[in-house]
């Protein structure tokens, strides 16, 4: 079990712009309390009689939270009433959920509701990862004012993205010093538009031919604004250890905060280094790097059967069996798109085999082979990880939760990750208590990410809201129906906004797109 201290965790980030900001809210509290002296106040909503888990780590308690248009102005002992006021006695009221490596955009603006994130909780995203990401950003946010959406949208700028703008198909190689200056001028656009910082893809097409040095060119200039380096690093399996090096690396040269996508061990002989792993990280932090990480409570992972391949040899069948013997087996590859043969969806490697009479080694060259024409066009699910390490992983301070889903099925996470975290380790299985829990979800990837107004209940924090009942909460995603929705989240607020209630969605758009510390407001 985790104990964590707020305070402790400022003084380690050394955010002084964050204990500054904290300042403020105690200021705003105190103008609060002097304002409705001798007049009982009327809020929009309160919530009244919930158990009431900040963020913060700190222990729960039993109160009330008030919310004035889009801010909590009071939390515990509310006086006054509210427009909307309702009893939440038995349930637990935290900050909205904060994903921090997300693909719920896809096709977000013919679904504006959201309802893969709303439903486990989630108010805020950060899109435009493993290096993939709208350009420009200043589209992006035209198109959420035009078209709002239910949650609050915050991106990265996608290194693969800038990469292909100025480099064309002609990826396959270092990027010149006139490429890379190309590159930083793009990134440069997009931070002054909103963006939090670079991501990268570097086990993908065309991150995966960069060097080091032209990832370091961009990270300083992100640098520069207080921003972030997020990474789906170079390896998550054979090359693992020396992917780890690169992104520390990055954070000492480039001075900015880095952190790991969905940190995993994803081959065989990683399993069970877990703590050889978090062993270095904590040195790199020692050495004042702020390094961190963000991870999903799932064992197999979803993406393209290329990343099997990173030396990108499809025909190499020694290649092949490695990939099936050390990163994943036959028996654990589950085909979630397949555009030249969609009866192949939710069929497994080795019952394709079969089908076509080949040895799986075989089956996995040649189903490369008839979608390579086009990256968009296959997709799998496959466990490499194990769930001792998933936990001990999870387990580091500064391990936030993410989902790495999308609202179109394929990977139970994109519906089930914040549930299944509260329903399973920490009601059932009791891996970790649920202030911890609530802080992974909440205070952490706030501070993870730089935020300054969102990831606790606090007066004059943005009134992002969630209750559920923690007796009820529960993951329903599967493989076989990975869009079923989870049970025990009951009421989610955005920007003070009842958006959902009910099992259901309601007309409200409320999510604003969030802009990152580089933005300049009408560039």
């Amino acid at each position: 079990m985790m104990i964590i201290n707020w305070n402790k965790i400022l003084d380690h980030y050394n955010v002084p712009s964050l204990k500054m900001q904290f300042s403020t809210h105690i200021l705003f509290s105190l103008v609060l309390v002097l304002f409705s002296c001798g007049t009982p106040m009327e809020y929009d909503i309160v919530l009244r009689n919930g158990t009431i888990i900040d963020g913060k780590g700190s222990e729960r308690y039993i109160g009330d939270l008030a919310i004035a248009k889009d801010r909590i102005v009071a939390v515990g002992e509310v006086k006054g009433s509210g427009r909307d006021e309702i009893d939440i006695k038995g349930k637990i009221v935290a900050p909205g959920f904060i994903d921090t490596h997300s693909h719920h955009d896809t096709k977000m603006f013919e679904n504006t509701d959201m309802l893969a994130a709303l439903s486990q909780g989630i108010t805020t995203i950060f899109i435009g990862q493993d290096g993939s990401s709208n350009y420009p950003i200043s589209d992006l946010t035209e198109d959420l004012e035009r078209i709002p959406v239910s949650i609050n949208i915050a991106s990265f700028s996608g290194h693969n993205t800038l990469r292909g703008k100025v480099m064309g198909l002609d990826h396959k190689r270092p990027a010149g010093d006139s490429e890379v200056l190309a590159m930083i001028e793009l990134l440069r656009s997009d931070i002054e538009a909103g963006a939090w910082g670079l991501s990268s893809g570097l086990e993908y097409d065309p991150g995966i031919y960069s060097t080091t040095d032209e990832i370091i060119s961009l990270a300083k200039i992100v640098s520069d604004v207080n921003g972030r380096y997020i990474s789906h690093i170079r390896s998550e399996d054979r090359n693992f250890w020396s992917a780890i090096d690169e992104i520390i690396r990055i954070g000492r040269v480039a001075r900015l905060p880095v952190q790991i996508s969905h940190i995993k061990l994803a081959m065989n002989h990683l399993h069970g280094r877990a703590d050889e792993l978090l062993s270095r990280l904590n040195e790199a932090r020692d050495n004042g790097i702020m390094i961190s990480a963000d991870i999903y409570p799932y064992t197999y992972w979803q993406s393209t059967m290329q990343v099997l391949f990173p030396d990108r040899d499809f025909d190499d069948r020694g290649s092949a069996d490695l990939a099936l013997s050390e990163i994943t087996s036959p028996d654990e590859v589950i085909i979630t798109q397949y555009d030249p043969e969609p009866g192949y969806i939710g069929k497994r490697l080795n019952e394709i085999a079969e089908l076509r009479g080949e040895h799986p080694s075989v089956t996995l060259m040649g189903l490369i082979s008839e979608t390579n024409y086009d990256d968009g066009s296959e997709s799998i699910v496959a466990k490499s990880m194990t769930e001792t390490d998933i936990i001990e992983l999870l387990e580091w301070r500064y391990t936030n939760i993410c989902t790495d889903g999308g609202s179109d099925g394929g990977h139970p996470r994109g519906y089930g990750t914040y549930p299944r975290i509260l329903g399973q380790y920490v009601r059932e299985d009791r891996s970790m208590d649920l202030e911890s829990a609530i802080h992974k979800m909440t205070g952490l990837p706030s501070l993870n990410m730089g935020m300054d107004d969102r990831g606790i209940l606090e007066p004059g924090m943005a009134a992002d809201v969630v209750v559920f009942d923690p007796l009820r909460i529960i993951d329903r995603a599967t493989f076989e129906d990975p869009m079923a929705l989870s049970e025990g989240i009951e009421r989610v607020i955005v920007n003070g906004t009842m958006v959902y209630a009910g099992g259901r969605v309601n007309d409200d758009r409320p999510g604003r797109f969030l802009p990152g510390p580089g933005y300049i407001a009408n560039r």
